[in-house]
């Protein structure tokens, strides 16, 4: 599978995400080989979780299809980019590459407002690829919240 073949997967599940009522952010993560191995999306209200974000979902879902926490060789794709906990946990998760879609200047941490993934104090480093679909992941958001506003 491509970037973009798992950027649109991703979309699909920030639009699942919206319909539910959640903040629409989905994310997909990638063997080494570029197989799917597991997807998630923001459940924050569904589970009544703060730490359930797109990221966070699909990362323990891939450890769990894969049978370790160590998911060397993988890549994280997702349409908003990761917060400072998602980032924290892409490198704890020895997550290789993480490609994200629009940027988050309020609260991103793979090169907006930090740099969690790229900082040598830490034990792991993630190659960190921005702005694929960027346009069509930010307009996901921008409707999202336009239509919240209006209620």
């Amino acid at each position: 599978m491509t970037d973009d073949e798992a950027m649109a997967v991703a979309l699909e599940e920030a639009a699942s995400a919206a319909a539910a009522g959640d903040v629409p952010v989905g994310a997909v993560v990638l063997g080494a080989e570029g197989q799917l191995l597991s997807r998630g999306r923001n459940e924050r209200e569904l589970l009544g979780d703060p730490t359930a974000h797109a990221e966070v979902l699909a990362v323990r879902r891939a450890a769990s299809a894969l049978g370790s926490w160590r998911l060397a060789g993988t890549t994280v794709v997702v349409t908003l980019e990761p917060c400072p906990m998602c980032a924290g946990a892409l490198v704890a998760a020895r997550v290789a590459r993480v490609v994200f879609g629009a940027p988050d200047p309020k609260a991103g941490a793979c090169g907006s407002l930090y740099n969690l993934c790229a900082d040598p104090r830490l034990n792991h480093e993630v190659s960190v690829t921005a702005g694929l679909q960027a346009r069509a992941c930010g307009e996901v958001l921008t409707t999202f919240f336009a239509s919240r506003r209006l209620r």
